[in-house]
């Protein structure tokens, strides 16, 4: 019987391959999200909001990654108990903490689209660009050593984020945005951590167990979370929420938001991928937040030309070819690195 594929990536190819398909699934994802939330597909009495959304696509999420575990065989990876004779697969608790806050990121990050009076954009630079500069910190906290091609990368891509969004100006944020945001940025610190110290490992059954049991929590754990704010509570988004889990299923956009929902999926695993290679999180987060950007710049042509709306600006196209920059830095500089190491290898041996 054949073994399922290894998480563990291969030193400079295999993060490519998942930054590939993290920018594959999350240009379609996004494209189709800002379609069916902006109004702008046919059949629509009215725009759906992120609250009246985010039930369907969360339940095909979770779903799917059932699915896919299933499927590649990589429950087997997870911690597992005994229950009425049978062995089924569970997170640790450093996992199951985990998992909660990658849900944490998904649900802050479409709370954060909704706040009146805060631009979007603003609020994204301050998420993405807040990630970015959280990585080195947690690299130096858990003692990894930040290469200055990393370095390089990391400060490129927040010079993109700045760059493409240093156009909007006037900036007021709530207190309750504030607050969104900081949880944010805090789950996704303890997620590092926590990465940093049980995975982004060279033991490849590290980084298959942080996977499994981190995944197997996330969307489910949100899943939960949202049944009970949608029957329990009143008013505002608990009211949209509950037609999310109700009357959304007649609006005609059921499909579309499935394919979401796994496109969805997908940009959460290859992103957990790429976050969980075992170079410094200072290169594993340029490159992923590199390839949602260039997805980003992508969906917004598409949808540009099908939809007859506004381009991208010319500060985004800045920002995008800063990012192929910092893709270009992280990519030729390690080869570099390894081919000096190689020949300075090989004259040591001939002097031998």
């Amino acid at each position: 019987m054949s073994q399922p594929p290894d998480l563990a990536p291969k030193a400079g190819v295999s993060i490519w391959w998942f930054a590939f398909g993290y920018f594959a699934c999350y240009a379609p994802y996004s494209a189709l999200t800002k379609a069916i939330t902006g109004g702008l597909t046919t059949g629509m009495r009215s725009p759906l909001t992120g609250f009246e959304l985010l039930p369907c696509t969360v339940l095909v999420s979770t779903i799917g990654m059932y699915i896919f575990l299933s499927a590649m065989r990589w429950w087997r990876h997870a911690s597992h108990f005994e229950f009425l004779g049978r062995s089924l697969p569970r997170p640790g608790l450093w996992t199951f903490l985990s998992g909660v806050c990658t849900a944490g990121i998904i649900g802050t990050t479409t709370l954060a689209y909704t706040f009146e009076g805060v631009s979007i954009v603003f609020v994204m630079l301050l998420m993405r660009g807040g990630v970015v500069l959280i990585a080195p910190v947690v690299d130096r906290l858990s003692g990894r050593r930040v290469r200055w091609f990393s370095a390089i990368g990391s400060v490129l891509s927040l010079a993109a984020l700045v760059v493409a969004f240093s156009e909007q100006g006037g900036y007021d944020i709530s207190v309750l945005c504030a607050v969104d945001v900081g949880i944010y940025l805090l789950s996704y610190f303890i997620r590092f951590r926590f990465m940093s110290r049980l995975a982004k490992s060279d033991d490849a059954s590290l980084n298959q167990r942080y996977f499994v049991e981190e995944q197997m929590v996330a969307s489910p754990f949100l899943l939960v979370v949202l049944l009970l704010a949608a029957f329990l509570g009143h008013g505002g988004f608990f009211d949209e929420l509950h037609a999310g889990f109700t009357s959304f299923w007649s609006r005609g956009v059921v499909l579309q938001a499935v394919l979401i929902g796994a496109l969805s999926q997908g940009t959460g695993i290859f992103g957990s991928l790429i976050l969980l290679d075992a170079r410094e999180n200072t290169f594993c987060v340029p490159v992923n937040r590199s390839s949602s950007i260039l997805a980003g710049v992508v969906a917004s042509f598409t949808l540009a030309l099908i939809f007859d709306i506004s381009s991208p600006s010319a500060h985004q196209l800045v920002g995008a070819s800063l990012i192929i920059a910092a893709i270009l830095v992280l990519s030729i500089a390690p080869a570099l690195e390894r081919r000096s190491q190689r020949q300075a290898a090989a004259a040591v041996s001939d002097c031998g």
